[in-house]
């Protein structure tokens, strides 16, 4: 009977444990906000209306690297919890924008900051060159594959 072709095993790629911390990392990080009513896509767009002018669902589709059709989503979800608000656009009657209700400007610090404290909980094993050149080199590869939107799940 001829012998299998080889095939590589499941951990002999890089992408494997890439994708292993990042389940980590993510899970953890979306259970702590999902505790404060918020999932981590809300809390993406949440993060991208802060300290901005209100923004057409448009803009931050394209902002996000999302589906116009998937912010109208996500806001609908948020203005049902009153932390986003749907206005008509004043410089086009016929366009809506979108802006944080004063609740929502007042959540996005406490979710930046459990995202942070997620980050130094997940990755201090490393040392800080060695979380410096990780994320240097993964900042190279999403460019280099001209990945600019943003990670919502």
């Amino acid at each position: 009977m001829p012998r299998p072709p080889h095939a590589s095993g499941l951990t002999d790629h890089l992408g494997f444990w890439m994708r292993m911390v990042s389940n980590q990392v993510s899970q953890a990080f979306a259970a702590k906000i999902e505790a404060r009513g918020v999932t981590v896509a809300e809390w993406v767009l949440m993060r991208a209306l802060y300290a901005q002018p209100p923004q057409s669902p448009s803009r931050l589709a394209e902002t996000m690297g999302m589906t116009k059709g998937a912010v109208t989503k996500l806001a609908d979800r948020l203005i049902a919890k009153s932390l986003l608000l749907r206005r008509p656009d004043p410089d086009d009657a016929r366009a809506q924008t979108l802006a944080l209700t004063a609740a929502g400007e007042r959540l996005v610090p406490t979710l930046a900051a459990i995202a942070d404290e997620n980050d130094r909980a997940f990755f201090r094993a490393l040392t800080s060159a060695e979380r410096k050149a990780l994320e240097k080199t993964l900042r190279r590869l999403a460019s280099h594959h001209g990945k600019t939107s943003f990670p919502t799940s």
